[in-house]
């Protein structure tokens, strides 16, 4: 379902595609929309663990999503990495990106779907909208002000 606040067209105008991150062009994309996206503030992840997503404007890759196996919960998935170059903010990239993860995690199996923000209010918000929940993991995995979240799937 579009965002309210975006007209139809406005909707229409990015497609979102699960990538083949094996792929050498795919793969430097990716790196690509990471380093203009988290600059310096996170690692590069391993493009070539889990599922990736790439939205596109036109024929332009202008955000990206990935999930991976767990290491934090039981028979879940976790939110690795979502960005989206900053010209295209507001037109609800990274919730319908988080609907596609959510979507192939199901179809996995998967129970539920964890995460972490650190010092980024717009993606809590987007979680929080996305129908994610604040948790506490017995073994926090980042620092200590970051906040966890996670999503039950069934």
């Amino acid at each position: 379902m579009p965002d309210q606040d975006l007209l139809p067209n406005e909707w229409l105008m990015y497609r979102i595609r699960i990538v083949d991150a094996s792929d050498d062009d795919v793969a430097e994309t990716l790196a690509d929309l990471h380093r203009l996206t988290f600059f310096d503030a996170a690692a590069m992840p391993a493009f070539d663990l889990g599922a990736w997503w790439m939205a596109y404007h036109d024929e332009e890759a202008v955000a990206f999503a990935g999930i991976v196996p767990s290491t934090h919960v039981r028979n879940g998935g976790y939110f690795s990495r979502v960005g989206v170059l900053q010209r295209h903010w507001g037109r609800g990239l990274q919730r319908r990106l988080m609907r596609a993860v959510e979507a192939r995690a199901r179809r996995i199996g998967w129970d539920s779907i964890v995460s972490d923000t650190t010092d980024n209010p717009v993606s809590a918000n987007n979680f929080i909208q996305a129908g994610y929940r604040l948790f506490e993991p017995e073994t926090p995995w980042a620092w200590v002000h970051t906040l966890y979240w996670r999503k039950w799937l069934h």
